[in-house]
């Protein structure tokens, strides 16, 4: 099975100008638990919810006055709809990380996560 399999197409992004309020707040309106940061339209970072519940503890600022650029999980670690779903699962214990980004090049084309692994590779 391959990463295009079980990929999410429509990718919640936020632009690199925003603040973390912007940026839960798309994450509630879409139901989502990350956005993916992007500059010039190319994903450069993406914010969890626990980037932003770290961010807001340890800053004790409101979500409105902290960029998400401070707090963007940077380098972006991603992968591509061709990578088989057990080399993704591999990546992301590597990586320690949930979510992978979906690209194309520098194209943002999906994301997959733990989640998605779970409910479709049992």
């Amino acid at each position: 099975m391959l990463v295009e399999d079980i990929m999410t197409v429509e990718v919640v992004t936020c632009p690199a100008g925003d603040t973390l309020a912007d940026a839960a707040r798309r994450m509630l309106q879409r139901g989502v638990g990350s956005v993916v940061v992007t500059r010039d339209g190319d994903p450069g970072g993406i914010v969890t919810e626990t980037d932003a519940l770290r961010a807001g503890a340890s800053t004790e600022r409101p979500f409105a006055d902290i960029g998400v650029e401070a707090v963007a999980s940077r380098p972006l670690v991603t992968t591509t709809r061709e990578t088989t779903v057990r080399k993704a699962v591999d990546r992301m214990r590597e990586e320690e990380v949930k979510k992978l980004p979906v690209v194309d090049g520098l194209e943002l084309v999906g994301i997959v996560t733990r989640s998605d692994v779970a409910t479709h590779y049992g």
